[in-house]
């Protein structure tokens, strides 16, 4: 009886070392939902590069699963409905992680169509892992046990961004502009509330929204903004919608501050150029000038792929993905988004939470302004001889905001 008690804890020890090394060198597909074409198909060009460079540093032994990291790219014109379309042919093909960021638009959608999936489809559960899309009703209202949001959401950045307007004497009048979809409308709605209660001796002298992507010439907001005597623009634009408002101010002679989300992000840089020094900032997770790894790592991205690296939430989910394959000794999402809630975990701008109660990434966050590269700050964007020097970090604490999710759990 003895030996057979010893040789059923034996073949259990066994069972458990080969589970724990069973997802070593396997394949983890992740499918990635962004624009390949369009006005913004250079921010999604740049992006699925980033994801398949950090692939290969964050696969084998670059993560502690040791899991192999495969991205296959899928263009969704910036489209929700392409999207649910590229998202079907993902999970045909047995993909079980999808990322998106581009347009809270169409990562709604993929939040409701995966909940559905789940549901319907128990032991093929699909998990979203949100790189950019920042409206905050995904990690509250709308908030899903199968999303994960890598970025710092609007109401996060808009916290930090007002908290260092509020010390900014020069700002009196302000004037909202975003885009017509729902984190542009965010963008606005949180502006307002923050400064009337940070800074209510400031007047917001004018507001307007824009189509998503379409406009090619804002010298007619510009006109609006200088007639409104705008000293200061508050904007989440992103993506040719950012370059092309920046070139039309400076073109248009407009000489107030930017306040942005997404100056660093394709095309922008190359519109600010030398004249918009010191007039341009932005409020992010991460910037140019972070050093240590990621200067290495951003250096070896523009020699090897000849572009500029600027979404850093690329990192911090492999580096998820692998604290959380190596501590649940598994790739089943099941089992990783169990691991993933409440984790803690070292990324590349400090110590990082992913909040267990409504899966939103706590994280520092930066204000960096426009100016001269140097020295101190030697990183230049698009050749253009200039970059985002950090002015202030706010700790996580800071940054963070509440959150009303109510988690339903499997």
């Amino acid at each position: 009886m003895k030996f057979v008690v010893q040789a059923l804890a034996a073949a259990a020890a066994l069972t458990v070392a080969g589970s724990a090394l069973a997802q070593k060198g396997e394949t983890v597909k992740i499918a990635w939902i962004d624009p390949l074409s369009g006005l913004m198909a250079p921010v999604g060009s740049n992006q699925v590069k980033s994801f398949q460079f950090f692939a290969e540093k964050f696969s084998g032994a670059g993560n502690p699963a040791g899991v192999k990291f495969e991205v296959i790219a899928l263009d969704n014109k910036l489209s929700p409905a392409e999207s649910l379309n590229q998202l079907k042919a993902a999970i045909d093909q047995g993909v079980r992680y999808i990322t998106q960021g581009n347009g809270s638009s169409v990562a709604g959608a993929l939040i409701d169509a995966i909940n559905k999936h789940n549901e319907r489809n128990p032991g093929k559960e699909v998990i979203f892992l949100n790189h950019s899309a920042v409206d905050p009703d995904f990690t509250n209202s709308k908030c899903s046990y199968w999303h994960f949001r890598f970025d710092a959401d609007t109401s996060m950045k808009m916290e930090a961004m007002t908290t260092f307007i509020k010390d900014q004497t020069d700002v009196k009048k302000v004037y909202l502009l975003n885009q017509n979809y729902s984190h542009g409308h965010q963008v606005a709605k949180y502006a307002k509330e923050n400064l009337q209660r940070k800074r209510p001796d400031v007047e917001v002298v004018g507001e307007d929204l824009h189509p998503l992507a379409q406009v090619r010439d804002f010298a007619p907001y510009i006109a609006k903004i200088k007639a409104s005597g705008a000293d200061t623009v508050i904007t989440g634009n992103w993506g040719s919608d950012l370059a092309l408002l920046v070139k039309a101010a400076i073109e248009g002679g407009y000489t107030g501050k930017f306040y942005t989300y997404y100056t660093g992000v394709t095309g922008t840089p190359t519109a600010l150029g030398q004249n918009a020094a010191g007039k341009v900032f932005q409020v992010a997770y991460s910037h140019y000038n972070m050093g240590g790894q990621m200067e290495k790592w951003m250096n070896e991205f523009k020699t090897k792929v000849n572009d500029d690296f600027y979404t850093g939430s690329v990192i911090s989910i492999y580096s998820a993905l692998g604290e959380a394959m190596a501590k649940a000794k598994s790739t089943d999402p099941v089992k990783v988004a169990a691991a993933m809630e409440g984790m803690k975990y070292k990324s590349f701008n400090g110590e990082v939470e992913m909040r267990k109660t409504d899966h939103q990434l706590q994280q520092p966050v930066f204000i960096t302004v426009w100016q001269k590269a140097d020295k101190k700050f030697p990183y230049s964007p698009e050749s253009t001889g200039m970059t985002l020097a950090p002015v202030k970090e706010f700790p996580s604490y800071i940054a963070s905001t509440p959150t009303s999710c109510q988690m339903k759990r499997p």
